[in-house]
This record gives structure tokens, C-alpha cells and sequence, in this order.
């Protein structure tokens, strides 16, 4: 996962359980490291984050570490252990110790093209994600392919939950909107034009997105900017029909689309031509401007196009998440930094037991081991006699 890059010295004050192999990533307020977990011998990715720096990179990492121990599922990245801080005085650093992935689903589309075949089993895996977080009630609200993780096996896992919110706590929606700050690029309509709420469609859209891009191998919306984006979006998909136009709840919004000059729908089929028709036609559906008329991700799910890997027993959902889970985000304007840290702090501690997952998988290989040091054993012992 180093990808080609030689290893370079960056200070991860962590376990010594964990020996540091490369950089394999970095961001805004975080680097992310593979490293070797010595007792286990397994692979990991740590993600250092320094979020003390500014509230709002406080904020997304609660969320995320939150989010991710309520979660237990295939195909949403675990946490697997949490470096404990020393005390609260010196903690500055938060380490989250995850699942090693190869790549990402950016990495992968710039290098390579995508066979029907993967396109379909990515799309599928990243709606069984999916559907488990709408059914907890979370909207993601910044999928995108560098948050969709990969390895060899072609096993997917959404990542990133550091925007997540609680599809129920939007009291205004302008609050739920101040820290939106999602790539444009995968962004729905409704986000831009001010519909009257905003629902789980909204990751709908994007995962439309990202299959459009799976297909062609680049971007189908690179807005420069708001008004860049929205036109893009209008170029393909048409001027809004009157029950869409009036959808809009926002006059301005209105006003700003009836000055656009009308345009022709361009069917994904001809944009398409090469492209599985059920792809292109999941697409379309994914895709509608009126997120009352665009799919869901449980119909997504059961659409012709996923057939070959749809398994509605094998598609689980999750518990819905109360809204005082997200207490922190409803009260966030009277937070201080420290109030913040002093609930990171708390969370970090309530991982309980460092390395519990690791532990029990050293644990089961090492049980494993002995199980194969006992059938050897028997074998040999049964070739003595037979020698005898």
C-alpha cells in the first residue's frame, strides 16, 4: 500500500505493539500510516488526526469514532483499537488503528478501466454500506470515490463518516448545511437549490455519480464553482419539469433556474452507448433531479442491474441511531474547544480494552496454530503406529 513511495519518518506516538511501515495518506487535519501489529502480525492503517487546532476538525472526528463503534458491518470500515492518551493534559493526538485497505475507488478509476462486472459488485457493496446507514437514520453526506476503500479481493468499505448527521435532526436547515463542505462534485441538486428538506437522497445522488464515473472513467458533474456545477448538472438532465421546478423551495433558486435558457434531457443511454442497459438504467434512477422521484437505496438494491449479487437475507441493516446521539452537533455553537476535546477524551476511553479485536484475532490464530500442532501431532503419531 506504499505505492512505490520509499517509507518516510513521521512521529506516531503509539504502542509499541504497532511498528510504523509508510505514509499511505494524508488530509486536512490527519495523516494515515500502514503499520504491523507485532503481537498479531496483521496488518493495519493508523490515522493520526490533530483536530484540537479547530472545532469543526473536532466535531468530525467525535462523529467519526462515534459513528464507526455503532457500526459492526461488512462493508463500512471498523475501528479496530484507539491509542489511549496519557492524560488529558498531554492529549493532543487522537490514533485510530483500522483495517489495512490497498486503495481507493479514485486510485483505481484513474488507473484502470472497470469491467461491468466490477462496476456491479462495487456499486452493490457500496449500497449494502449504504442501506445500513439509512436504516440507522445517518446520512453519509460525502460519498465519494476516495471514500470508497478497496483491496486485492475487490471488498469494499465506505469510510469517512467525519460529515455524518442524523437525517432526523434537522431543526434548520441552515444549521444542518454550515459545516457542508462535501466535494461539489458528487452534490445534489436539492443541496445547491434549497428544497425543503434534505433526505437520504442526497447520498443516492452521489453513489449515481460515482457509478457514472465507474463507467466512463471520469467525473459526469466537474463544476468549477455553484453556478458551473448546477449548469452541468441541467446540461443532462434537462430543464426541471413545472411539478420539479415548483419542488424548489427557494424563490431565488427558481428565479435563478427560469433565467437558464431550456434545455433537452440527453438520456444516459447515448452518453453510454458501451455500458450494460441496466446499468444505465439504474443510473437514470439514481440519478433523478427530484429526490422525491429518485430511487432509494433498498430499491437500488433490489434493481435488475445488482441481480447476480442482491440477497435480501444477506443484507443487513442497523438499529435506529437516537437523536441524542448527535447532542454534541445540536449544542455544538455553545462548545468550546476544550468541552470538545474533554468528549473526545471521554470516547476514546470508552473503547474499553486497547486492542480488544486485535487481541481476539491473535487470540483465534493462535488457537488455530495449536489446533493444526494437535492434528500433526495425531498424524505422526498414527504413521509411528502404522510403521510399528
Amino acid at each position: 500500500m506504499s505505492h512505490g513511495k520509499p517509507a518516510r519518518k513521521v512521529n506516531f506516538n503509539v504502542s509499541d505493539h504497532y511498528e510504523i511501515i509508510d505514509v499511505i495518506g494524508e488530509g486536512a487535519y490527519g495523516v494515515v500510516c500502514s503499520a504491523l501489529h507485532k503481537p498479531s502480525g496483521q496488518k493495519v492503517a493508523i490515522k493520526k488526526i490533530t483536530p484540537f487546532d479547530h472545532s469543526m476538525f473536532c466535531l468530525r472526528t467525535l462523529r467519526e469514532m462515534k459513528l464507526l463503534r455503532y457500526f459492526n458491518h461488512e462493508n463500512i470500515i471498523s475501528i479496530l483499537d484507539v491509542q489511549k492518551p496519557a492524560d488529558f493534559e498531554s492529549f493532543t493526538e487522537v490514533y485510530l488503528i483500522q483495517e489495512l485497505m490497498e486503495t481507493d475507488m479514485h486510485r483505481v478509476i484513474r488507473t484502470q478501466d472497470l469491467s461491468d462486472d466490477h462496476c456491479q459488485y462495487f456499486i452493490y457493496q457500496t449500497l449494502r454500506g449504504l442501506k445500513a446507514l439509512h436504516c440507522a437514520n445517518v446520512l453519509h453526506r460525502d460519498l465519494k470515490p476516495s471514500n470508497l476503500l478497496l483491496n486485492a479481493n475487490c471488498d469494499l468499505k465506505v469510510c469517512d463518516l467525519g460529515l455524518a448527521r442524523s437525517a432526523a435532526s434537522q431543526d434548520d436547515n441552515a444549521g444542518f448545511m454550515t459545516e457542508y463542505v462535501a466535494t461539489r462534485w458528487y452534490r445534489a441538486p436539492e443541496i445547491m437549490l434549497t428544497f425543503k428538506e434534505y433526505t437520504k437522497a442526497i447520498d443516492v445522488w452521489s453513489v449515481g455519480c460515482i457509478l457514472a464515473e465507474m463507467l466512463s472513467g471520469k467525473p459526469l458533474f466537474p463544476g468549477k464553482d455553484y453556478h458551473h456545477q448546477l449548469t452541468l448538472i441541467l446540461d443532462i438532465l434537462g430543464t426541471p419539469t413545472m411539478e420539479d421546478y415548483y419542488g424548489i423551495k427557494s424563490r431565488r433558486a427558481r428565479e435563478y433556474i427560469r433565467a437558464l435558457p431550456f434545455k433537452k434531457k440527453i438520456h444516459f443511454a447515448a452518453m453510454f452507448p458501451n455500458a450494460n442497459p441496466l446499468a444505465v438504467d439504474l443510473l437514470e434512477k439514481l440519478l433523478a433531479f427530484n429526490p422525491l422521484k429518485r430511487i432509494t437505496c433498498e430499491e437500488a438494491l433490489c434493481h435488475p442491474y445488482l441481480e447476480p449479487y442482491h440477497d435480501l437475507e444477506d443484507e443487513p441493516g442497523a438499529p435506529v441511531i437516537p437523536e441524542s446521539f448527535f447532542d454534541f452537533d445540536k449544542y455544538k455553537d455553545q462548545m468550546s474547544k476544550e468541552h470538545l476535546k474533554q468528549l473526545i477524551f471521554e470516547e476514546i476511553n470508552y473503547h474499553g480494552v486497547q486492542g480488544q479485536q486485535l487481541q481476539q484475532q491473535q487470540q483465534q490464530q493462535q488457537e488455530q496454530y495449536l489446533m493444526q500442532q494437535q492434528l500433526h501431532q495425531q498424524q505422526q503419531q498414527q504413521q509411528h503406529r502404522q510403521a510399528a
